[in-house]
């Protein structure tokens, strides 16, 4: 009975961390100046509240409100910092627990290590999946800004191309922080100001140079338009130069299971039974 309860609990954690993570498609859809984000099926994760007032204070004491709040905003995660860090102490606390009383793990080692891993759990899926996110603005830059000079050159200003661009692409993470955008220069925060701070949320090198160019030339009377194709093959070009450093890398990274994992077994077919005859026979004797 007592095992039937702790894999319900164990059951009941792993659904409770999966909360945190997208569950649905979102569709935006843009009307006059009204955004509306529309989401199917949202999972919550309780009782996240239960460490929130200790790691609020625990969290503005050092500082780290602000950074971890900027990385959560870039996935997407509906969750304050606090919450988070609640997660982080609740896989810290059920992850020993379940090794103890599940698995009759009783080594204080391997339950520390649990324990440790547990906290640094939820951390290193977040760092996977900012990453994973900022790869995929990167992968449709350089489409939507070729999206934004056609609608430029059609006739629409900047702010409409981008209001088309959100109604018609599918839903991306680059589209979602242009709908972010969108927000705050609903309620009256500057354009610029409002593209400069995606680019610091964000912090990816082609982001901040497409910012950049946009906020050069505003102040310069540049033509939009060519700024765009400027940006757009400049974006494809850093975009192949990415892809050529990551073949220069494959070799390298084909070395270690090479080493370790195909080089033994051809040593063992090969030399294996030259081996077995010689500790058998002897060295000289072949018949």
């Amino acid at each position: 009975m007592i095992v039937i309860f702790y894999l319900a609990l164990a059951a009941g954690f792993i659904l409770f961390f999966l909360g945190l993570l997208p569950k649905a498609k979102e569709t935006i859809s843009v009307f006059g100046d009204k955004l509306k984000r529309k989401q199917k099926g949202s999972f919550s994760a309780p009782f996240l509240s239960i460490f929130v007032p200790i790691n609020k204070t625990f969290l503005q004491f050092f500082k780290l409100e602000k950074i971890l709040g900027t990385k959560l905003s870039i996935v997407k995660w509906k969750i304050s910092p606090s919450e988070f860090l609640s997660v982080k102490e609740l896989a810290a606390i059920f992850l020993p627990l379940i090794l103890y009383f599940i698995f009759d793990v009783e080594s204080k080692v391997w339950l520390s290590v649990a324990c440790l891993g547990g906290f640094l759990l939820p951390t290193l899926i977040l760092k996977n999946k900012i990453k994973a996110t900022k790869y995929s603005i990167e992968r449709v830059l350089p489409e939507t800004v070729d999206l934004l000079s056609l609608c430029v050159g059609a006739g629409l200003d900047f702010m409409s191309s981008v209001r088309w661009i959100v109604n018609k692409v599918k839903v991306n993470p680059l589209i979602e922080e242009l709908v972010i955008v969108l927000k705050e220069i609903n309620v009256g925060k500057p354009r610029l100001e409002a593209l400069r701070d995606m680019s610091k949320r964000l912090n990816i090198p082609d982001v901040t140079s497409f910012v950049r160019t946009l906020i050069q030339a505003d102040r310069m009377g540049t033509p939009v338009e060519e700024t765009f194709k400027i940006l757009s093959e400049d974006s494809r070009m850093r975009r192949f130069h990415r892809g050529e450093r990551t073949a220069m890398k494959a070799p390298i990274k084909m070395l270690v299971p090479l080493i370790f994992c195909i080089l033994p077994v051809i040593m063992i077919i090969v030399a294996g039974p030259i081996l077995v005859n010689f500790m058998t026979k002897g060295l000289f004797d072949v018949g």
